[in-house]
This record gives structure tokens, C-alpha cells and sequence, in this order.
């Protein structure tokens, strides 16, 4: 886990962001709306406290999505370069972060793999990595 201070951007600069405090988890999520929203087999999200990210520059030019049928997800994007961008969400006590929108490699790797039911034919090993279902149980 790690306190540091990093910071993120979008692809075209316009948008960035910094994040701090406790990581709360790193997963590898194989959903097919994470898949979707990414172009790729997976999304690899970090998840924070929601007062651990705070726009630095760009804010008015974020764009958001939120599938209608969906009850949690949503995307968040810059509307400039269609990047994704962090997902803060007071309501469900959480910040989603696109690991690699950050301009540097966090103090934290990847803990597993999530929604392995949902993983594509063609999508990438997971290696030595846990997989589970869905969410894994908490202690």
C-alpha cells in the first residue's frame, strides 16, 4: 500500500489528475463491460478512498457514460481523446482509477484477476495472479 502522491493524465494532456492516500486494491477486471470501455481484454483499475483523487486541470472537458441497465458502472472519459479517466464515486465509497492513465508506475501491483467468467477466448494469460468469479470475499 502506499500514501505517495502520483499523478495522471489523459492522452492529449488536457485532462490530469492526482491521486494520493491508501490503495485499496489492483485487479485485472475481465468483465465485458470493462472490455468494452477499453478496447482490451481487461481493465486493470485501482481503487481508492474517493477523496484520494482531485482534478488538477481540464475538468470541464470530462465526459461520462453510465450504461443504463448497468446499477454501478460507468465510464468516465476525456472528451477530447476518448481516454479514460478516473471514476470517483462518492455513492459507492470509491475512486476507480485506469492504472495506466498514471504518468508513473504506482507502489502496487496487480493483486488478481475479477469476472474470470466473463474473460475473452483471446485475452491474456493470468499468470501466476488469483482469479475469481466475480468480487473476491473479504475477511
Amino acid at each position: 500500500m502506499s500514501s505517495e502522491k502520483y499523478s495522471g493524465s489523459c492522452i492529449c494532456g488536457s485532462v490530469k489528475y492526482e491521486i494520493s492516500g491508501e490503495f485499496r486494491f489492483f485487479y485485472h477486471c475481465h468483465c465485458s463491460r470493462c472490455r468494452k470501455s477499453t478496447g482490451t481484454g481487461h481493465a486493470s483499475n485501482i481503487i481508492l478512498n474517493p477523496d484520494a483523487a482531485e482534478w488538477t486541470q481540464g475538468e470541464d472537458l470530462i465526459g461520462s457514460f453510465k450504461v443504463p441497465d448497468a446499477e454501478r458502472f460507468r465510464t468516465v472519459f476525456c472528451k477530447n481523446c476518448g481516454s479514460p479517466l478516473p471514476r470517483v464515486a462518492p455513492d459507492l465509497s470509491l475512486a476507480v482509477i485506469p492504472a495506466g492513465t498514471l504518468d508513473s508506475s504506482p507502489a502496487i501491483n496487480p493483486s488478481g484477476h475479477i469476472f474470470c467468467d466473463s474473460k475473452a477466448e483471446w485475452s491474456c494469460d493470468a499468470g501466476e495472479l488469483p482469479g475469481w468469479a466475480g468480487y473476491p470475499s473479504r475477511p
